[in-house]
This record gives C-alpha cells, structure tokens and sequence, in this order.
C-alpha cells in the first residue's frame, strides 16, 4: 500500500503533529514584480500552507503593489515591510528573519520569489519529515533554463556541487556534511527557535547552507534531495544577473580558499585537448588526437548530466560550461579576496558582513 503524498504519515516522537495549516510560508522580495505572483499562486491552494508571508525589501519596483492585489484572491496572504538593513546584516537574512518572527505555523518553508511550486510540495516535505524524523527537508529545485548561457553554465555548478554535497552525505546523521538549498528551505519552528534562526547566520552569503549547517550539529536530522516534479526555479533572466549570482556565492561554495579554487580549475578544465589543439596548427595529427579527447570528455559530461536528471543534449554546452565556470569562479575568488561583494543594488563586506549604503 502506498502512502499518498498529500497525507504524510503519523509524525515520529518529538516531531509536531502534521495539521492542514501547519507551515508558514516566508518569502523575501526585493524588487521581484515580474515573478512573485506566479510564485505566490502556487503556495495559495496547498491546505499544508496556512499563511504566506511575503517580505518587501525595500523594493523600488511595484512587488509590493502585486502582493496588494493578490491579498483580496488570498486571505491567508500577508505583506510585511521589512526596515532600514540593520548593520552586519545581508538583505535577505533579514528580510527572512522579519517574516519568521510574525509567523504562526509549526513548520516554516523559507522559499524565493522566483520559485514555482507543484501542488504537493508542502505535502511531500512534511511527509518526508514524518518518515525520516527530520527536522529541516530542503530540496535542489529543478532549474529552468532558457537562454545559451544558463543551459551552460547552471546545470554545470549543480553538478560540481552534487559532487561536493552529495545528498548520501548530507542525509547521514553521521556524516558532518551539510547543505540545503534556500529556494526550499523547510524547518520545524522549534528548532528554528533552538539554533538562533537567521539571526545567528546574519552575515552569512550562504545562508542556507549556514542554517543546515547549525540544524545537523545540534543533534537534528535533516534531509536533501532532488525537487525535480516538486519546485522549480528560472534563477536568472539576463547574463549579468546569472554572473553576479554565482559570483556572490561560487567561491565559497567551492571551499572558500585559493586552494580550492585552482583544485576546481585543474580539475575541470580539459588541459590536454587544449593544449593538442594548440599543437594540432603545426601537427595535424594531434589535431585529430585532440578532438577524440574532448568528445571523450564530452561524454563523460553528458553521462554526469542523465545521472542527475537533466537532458542529455545539454553535452553541447560543454566547452562553454566549462569556460563560463571557470571565469565566474576566479571572479568569485577575486571579489571575496578584495573583501566586497554586490548583490541587488547592496555591497557587503566579506570579512566582516556589513551593508554599505
């Protein structure tokens, strides 16, 4: 006999009993007009989500005007207006920590304005919870991509980091790894509370992974996992966007260490073909050579992609996935090195997290 997603089964000692209306649904928008309504739509109709809370950061767009208007379609919908960034602070945590503190429910789904939910994907994490004894569920949602460069580079990153925070690892209790993604980010209330909630990470560019990070060495459960059919996500809608996205977050994602960064440089750059190429201009045969050894590498690629679900004819994208990645990654080093990086019209310090007005 099955279990149905939308009727997860009886909660584990010490996990809250599982209620229509148990979670609080937190989204932070700064400038977001284009994108909150969808994301907001697919919250509304799930029994599981009691409130929608979405913070206004200071948006100089009309986010908040789109919320009005949906507040008469939704009654369970809130906004919330979140105050000048207080120092120490990134933009997001806060806005995160506004909502948190006006929230009622049991569980607390911290989710982007730009992410699309599945009917049951309130359900399924709660279900998740209850069968695993988890205190935080989060999943990697599924990432829409449009143009050249976000089939390159996205699925690229998402690889490289299944390969440094496998969800094997993270879902071990024995294990130290820990990650989440902040796109789906669910946690019980309590352990919220117990481990300082976004207050204890305010500084931190990785907030997601930060939270998890203090959810597993408190003694708690937690769960990642593929949100393929669950939530997914169009990240970035221009070029520049994408860059300075992955240029905030790469180089600590990747180890955070100059180390790290040219580890990942001589690992994923195909140093051989390039390099046969070269010689290729004088002696063709190593030409020839040299394309066998990039096609080969291309299809390892391509193998990578299937295993973790995405379509096998992004392989084509390879060299310039390669490249983009690599680029965005020593710009990520550089601007964590010079101590400044700039996300949505804010600068922060690195070593000592602070908005710069």
């Amino acid at each position: 006999m099955t279990t149905d997603a939308r009727t997860p089964s009886p909660s584990p000692p010490g996990v809250p009993t599982v209620t229509a209306g148990s979670v609080s649904a937190i989204i932070p928008a700064r400038n977001e007009e284009s994108v909150i309504a969808s994301c907001i739509e697919s919250l509304a109709n799930q029994s599981e989500i009691g409130e929608i809370l979405v913070v206004n950061d200071q948006s100089t767009d009309g986010t908040a005007n789109v919320v009005r208007g949906l507040m008469e379609k939704f009654p369970q919908l809130r906004l919330l207006e979140a105050s000048t960034l207080p120092d120490g602070w990134v933009g997001k945590n806060h806005a995160l920590w506004v909502g948190a503190q006006q929230a009622k429910g049991a569980w607390l789904l911290f989710t982007d304005a730009d992410a699309e939910h599945e009917p049951n994907s309130a359900a399924r994490a709660l279900q998740i919870a209850s069968e695993q004894n988890a205190a935080l569920v989060s999943f990697s949602p599924e990432q829409i991509t449009a143009t050249w460069y976000e089939k390159a580079l996205i699925p690229y990153i998402y690889l490289r980091l299944a390969s440094r925070f496998s969800y094997e690892a993270v879902n071990d209790p024995k294990s130290p790894v820990a990650a989440a993604n902040g796109q789906f980010l669910m946690i019980r209330r309590d352990v919220y509370d117990q481990i300082g909630g976004h207050a204890a990470v305010a500084g931190e560019i990785l907030e997601d992974v930060a939270i998890a990070l203090r959810a597993k060495s408190a003694g708690n459960r937690i769960w990642f996992a593929s949100g393929k059919a669950i939530v997914r996500v169009r990240m970035y809608r221009s070029f520049d966007a994408m860059w300075q996205g992955w240029k905030k977050n790469l180089y600590r994602l990747m180890g955070g260490t100059p180390w790290t960064v040219i580890r990942e440089t001589e690992s994923t750059l195909p140093w051989i073909p390039f390099l046969l190429l070269l010689a290729g201009w004088k002696y063709p045969f190593l030409f020839f050579i040299a394309v066998l050894f990039l096609i080969a590498r291309q299809t390892s690629y391509g193998l990578d992609l299937a295993r973790n679900q995405y379509p096998f004819s992004l392989i084509f994208y390879y060299v310039p996935a390669v490249l983009l990645y690599v680029g965005v990654l020593w710009a990520s080093c550089r601007s964590h090195a010079n101590g400044r990086i700039e996300w949505k019209g804010r600068e922060y310090s690195i070593a000592a997290p602070r908005a710069v007005k």
